[in-house]
């Protein structure tokens, strides 16, 4: 736990918050500003800036528990579908630097809550970066 870290609070109970969901590891809360009706946060307990600074133990549990979770606030909003978002860095839109996932049911009346502008490569560009990113995740 970071001493100075609002969502470390919140995840340990020292802040209140409109908890869905606790276990040893996890508290999954409403957003308080919230992109649709049921919008929740699942922040870890431990401590980490984000996806490159959190434990492996705890990240494999990420997603079981975002899947859980997201099944629940579908059935109980009515939601046709979900965004799970998570941020890594100010230039990806991480406000707080507390790994975090969003859930954000969405219910096809809302617009784009998340959505980028389709660009495209120039010739060869794409194969230069996938000989380099084969690189780098291999060797």
């Amino acid at each position: 736990m970071s001493a100075d870290c609002i969502f470390c609070k919140i995840a340990n109970g020292e802040i209140p918050a409109k908890t869905i969901y606790e276990d040893a590891d996890f508290r999954v809360i409403l957003d308080i500003a919230p992109g649709t009706p049921g919008h929740a946060l699942i922040l870890p307990k431990s401590h980490g800036e984000d996806l490159f600074s959190l434990d492996d133990a705890v990240l494999q549990k990420v997603f079981p528990l975002a899947k859980r979770v997201a099944k629940a606030i579908m059935k109980a909003t009515g939601a046709k579908g979900c965004n799970i978002v998570q941020n890594n860095g100010e230039v990806a839109g991480q406000t707080v630097h507390h790994f975090h996932v969003h859930i954000i049911p969405r219910f096809g009346t809302e617009g784009n809550i998340v959505s980028w502008n389709p660009s495209g490569y120039a010739d060869g560009e794409m194969e230069v970066l996938q000989e380099k990113m084969v690189k780098e995740l291999h060797g």
